[in-house]
């Protein structure tokens, strides 16, 4: 879902064309919901793969619409979407992760979201304030993401440790044991370098009550709070629980499955993945939230659906985001793809109402904090990422590594 910073200036070279043709709309009549026509949908990844067998059960339902979905990989995602919006050819409906909402809005290739019948009380509040942008929201939530803490329960065990790490404190202390008692290679397991390594960041710098970004734009990630979890973060990698550095493509399930990492933060598709890659460990992990500081904070992540602003298919458009992001069309999602839905009513029946593990990522997603939608927000963040790497890696002080990334923020968030 994410993109290397320099996409953001390739949307930057055509948005004086994009205000010129897109700002407007279509300009021409609206087609009525109830007329024979064709809806355009690109959706990313798997969902775009899933979305084709929900479109099919949709158009049954509705036999005068004819939905045309067209899977579009992450890694060209972006730069389809400026393309096509440059063209002025953006689909009906789209898909748009975190990080592209606010670069699309910014365009004005996106049409307003009527938040008069959509209820913003439905959604996760960490859903709602991703589709925002400048006041206005332009998607509705589809599906959320966010992350915990997996670990080892035998191996916790083993170390004498009653559960989980409840506080970062006991993290480190759980880290500790777990290498000297349980024989294990690493503690825990965290990015130390490279792209998106923030991702990893984010439950230590949220949890501490630090941002990038304070709630009016203004940098502020070298703020107490922020230079405290960043001490924190460095500190596994100055008592060898955390490794330095790992090869391209490191999966971190496999040692996980080894025993040699016995406690990482991922993300809800991983059960799943441990589930089928290894089920010699079933019954032998479980999840728990983001060890607390201030509070127990993780990132939000996700996508939202938004609509064209120059399509001339809004009535049906509405209708068919409405479908997939009730609280029927979420539950049916969950079955389908097990991507975790946006829509609190749908957490209310089935395995999303009973299972303790899926009560685990309901409750981090109520705390969850979103990242602002800014056009410029990978750039910035590429900032932080540089300098978490300059503390994993020994060779600056959080304070002097975040004071650097702040007097860089400060040029790109004006």
């Amino acid at each position: 879902m994410h993109r290397a910073a320099a996409s953001a200036a390739i949307a930057l070279t055509v948005a004086s064309a994009l205000t010129l043709t897109a700002c407007g709309g279509s300009g021409g009549a609206e087609t009525a919901a109830d007329a024979e026509q064709t809806l355009t949908v690109w959706a990313m990844g798997t969902e775009g793969e899933k979305l084709v067998d929900v479109a099919k059960e949709y158009e049954k339902a509705n036999e005068h619409i004819t939905v045309k979905v067209t899977p579009v990989g992450w890694d060209v995602a972006h730069q389809k979407l400026v393309a096509a919006a440059a063209a002025g050819k953006l689909p009906d409906v789209m898909q748009m992760g975190g990080s592209y909402l606010g670069e699309f809005a910014d365009m004005g290739v996106l049409e307003p979201v009527d938040t008069k019948t959509v209820n913003e009380d439905d959604f996760f509040p960490a859903a709602w304030a991703q589709s925002e942008y400048d006041g206005e929201v332009y998607g509705v939530p589809w599906y959320v993401d966010t992350r915990v803490l997996f670990y080892r329960t035998d191996l916790v065990e083993k170390a004498g440790l009653s559960g989980p790490p409840k506080t970062m404190a006991e993290m480190t202390a759980a880290a500790t044991a777990l290498q000297d008692k349980a024989d294990t290679e690493w503690g825990l397991y965290v990015q130390s370098r490279g792209l998106d390594t923030v991702q990893s960041f984010y439950p230590f710098l949220y949890s501490a009550g630090g941002a990038i970004l304070d709630d009016a734009g203004k940098p502020v990630v070298n703020s107490a709070e922020a230079v405290k979890a960043l001490e924190n973060y460095g500190s596994y990698f100055d008592k060898d629980l955390i490794r330095k550095s790992v090869p391209p493509g490191y999966d971190v399930t496999k040692d996980f499955n080894t025993g040699t990492v016995p406690m990482f933060f991922g993300g809800p598709w991983m059960m799943s993945l441990l589930d089928e890659n290894y089920p010699d460990i079933k019954g032998k992990w479980a999840v728990a939230p983001v060890p607390a500081d201030q509070a127990s904070v993780s990132m939000a992540g996700g996508s939202s659906l938004a609509i064209s602003a120059d399509s001339g298919r809004k009535a049906a458009a509405k209708e068919f985001v409405a479908y997939l992001t009730d609280a029927k069309g979420q539950a049916d999602w969950y079955e389908r793809t097990k991507d975790l839905p946006a829509n609190r009513a749908a957490w209310e029946s089935g395995a999303l109402a009973t299972d303790p593990a899926l009560k685990v990522w309901r409750e981090q997603m109520e705390t969850a904090r979103a990242n602002p939608s800014l056009p410029r927000w990978t750039e910035i963040t590429s900032k932080v990422d540089t300098a978490i790497e300059a503390v994993t890696q020994g060779k600056s002080s959080a304070q002097d590594a975040l004071d650097k990334a702040q007097t860089e923020i400060e040029g790109l968030a004006e």
